[in-house]
């Protein structure tokens, strides 16, 4: 069973809950959104900087394998349905999991914020520092995969 799996939680309860959260640990800006692409983001700016998170939303094509389907073969579009409201509701909680995680981290002295939020702070060319070490535009990978051992 994963974290926050069979929430009631309305997604935008937790959405609030990350501004709050956010906003007490110094932000002074938030923004929250969604794509037609199935993306939805938050951004805030905090300690200087611009962080992004973009969370994955659930889909159709998940939902078809992995809906409880009860006695058929095939889940029903409302057994989907289902799946894919309460799997949207459970990630938005593991991402104020998180979030809440690295601040508190911060907090206590264990890491500093950069080293926590690293791969989220956006650069001035509106990508995340993570999005500008994965591929450099000569197109050679920055962060190669581990190489099996021999």
């Amino acid at each position: 069973m994963g974290f926050a799996e069979g929430t009631v939680v309305p997604i935008a309860r937790t959405r609030g809950e990350i501004e709050a959260l956010v906003e007490k640990y110094g932000a002074s800006r938030f923004a929250s959104g969604w794509t037609d692409n199935g993306v939805a983001g938050i951004s805030f700016a905090i300690k200087g900087r611009m962080v992004r998170f973009e969370l994955t939303l659930p889909t159709m094509g998940e939902a078809a394998k992995k809906a409880p389907r009860g006695n058929r073969y095939y889940a029903t579009d409302s057994q989907k349905k289902k799946w894919i409201d309460g799997e949207g509701r459970r990630r938005w909680r593991c991402l104020l999991l998180a979030i809440k995680a690295k601040l508190e981290i911060v907090e206590t002295g264990i890491a500093t914020f950069e080293q926590e939020f690293l791969g989220h702070i956006v650069t001035a060319s509106n990508q995340t520092i993570y999005e500008a070490l994965k591929m450099q535009e000569s197109g050679q990978r920055l962060l190669p995969p581990l190489e099996a051992s021999p």
